[in-house]
């Protein structure tokens, strides 16, 4: 009669070691790019207000976390800045593919500290030696990155300033290299950028067709909090989260621009 008892408990230290069993903490934690950091830090206490469940965020690279999420890190939803990361863990079984849904659309600005005497008008003044310094995203990873450098090839220039470059790891990292005045300049998120204190010029999307910065969210597979996630995915689409992303600059699904 104790065999089956000898059994479970010598499979679930198992199962709990290999991450197929995920302790519930009651905590909805949340991948998410890092150009929503400031968006979602608006939108995570409400949604917790009304719902009683608390979220917890890691915002990053958007490439970083999808790896993230592929070596088996406790994570329940994630709130991807480019929808090919999500469809790419969708095709290797990490994520539910129904609950794959397109939240929003970001655009890319050049930006400028305040007391910057550099005022550049469009893409193409980044090609004068005056701005010793630009930072922009990782393109390895970063899909903030990769549209800038699509833009900065489009325009012509990539090669002119290729040895200029400097690379943040995200998209807030990267503002943060202007701010701290590490750069001259910086290519990033408008919905970063339009809440700093500086210059930013808006890039025509144009610019990018091949990184159209179509965001996508979607549950990732094993985690305990699926109806949670589906809730906050459902909360980011309503009026309230639509509000605060439309005040981030991000357009949204109904404004979304492919080329």
């Amino acid at each position: 009669m104790t065999r089956p008892w000898f059994i479970v408990l010598f499979i679930l230290p198992f199962l709990v070691a290999c991450g197929t069993i995920r302790a519930d903490t009651g905590e909805l934690t949340v991948a998410a790019a890092a150009d929503v950091t400031l968006a979602f830090q608006e939108i995570g206490p409400l949604f917790t207000a009304q719902t009683g469940i608390p979220v917890v965020f890691n915002f990053g690279s958007t490439g970083q976390l999808a790896q993230q999420i592929e070596r088996g890190a406790p994570i329940d939803l994630f709130f991807a800045a480019n929808k090919r990361f999500v469809e790419d863990l969708a095709a290797k079984a990490m994520v539910d593919p129904e609950t794959m849904k397109v939240y929003a659309q970001g655009r890319i600005t050049i930006w400028t500290r305040a007391d910057s005497a550099l005022r550049p008008q469009q893409i193409t003044d980044l090609a004068d030696p005056v701005y010793r310094r630009i930072a922009i995203a990782n393109p390895e990873h970063a899909p903030y990155g990769q549209a800038a450098r699509e833009a900065l090839e489009r325009a012509g220039i990539w090669k002119q300033i290729e040895d200029r470059l400097v690379f943040g790891e995200n998209v807030a990292q990267t503002l943060t290299l202007a701010d701290t005045g590490n750069v001259d300049v910086a290519i990033v998120a408008l919905s970063l950028s339009i809440q700093r204190e500086g210059y930013w010029v808006l890039i025509p999307s144009e610019l990018h067709p091949d990184h159209p910065l179509i965001q996508m969210a979607a549950v990732v597979n094993g985690t305990q909090h699926a109806e949670s996630a589906r809730r906050f995915v459902e909360f980011v689409l309503g009026p309230e989260g639509h509000a605060i992303m439309r005040k981030y600059g991000f357009l949204l699904p109904g404004e979304i621009i492919e080329r």
